[in-house]
């Protein structure tokens, strides 16, 4: 499993990357792992403001369709279009290329109820979905 030190995770397996006040958001590598081939997503349109634990969009995998959660307030400022014709991105590159949303978030605050790599590693091991 690869979980990066430099990102955020949260308990519902979504990834942030924090640049300034934009937060990049996909599914981290265990999820994907956990869901099989990534056959469709949808995502949000941009301008579409989000709220914490909301959802902001559908993965549909070979095991199973899930919603994906936003971990903070903000507006969507891009979703990856690669991805409607690259679904399988998810599974290559869940940290890269595989990346879902960019959300300018609007309450720093928030970030504090996020993991670090150890404790979502910690999660992951103790078989936490």
């Amino acid at each position: 499993m690869n979980f990066p030190p430099d990102l955020k995770y949260t308990k519902t397996h979504e990834w942030i990357r924090i640049e300034g006040d934009t937060a990049t958001l996909g599914i981290t590598d265990y999820a994907q792992g956990e869901l099989g081939d990534v056959v469709f997503l949808e995502l949000p349109q941009a301008g579409r403001v989000l709220k914490p634990e909301e959802s902001f969009g559908t993965i549909e995998a070979v095991k199973a369709v899930s919603d994906l959660f936003s971990p903070l307030s903000g507006e969507v400022t891009a979703a990856n279009a690669q991805l409607s014709g690259s679904p399988e991105l998810v599974n290559k590159d869940p940290y890269g290329q595989g990346w879902m949303v960019k959300l300018k978030f609007s309450n720093a605050a928030e970030l504090s109820g996020l993991l670090d790599a150890a404790a979502y590693e910690k999660l992951t091991q103790g078989g936490g979905h």
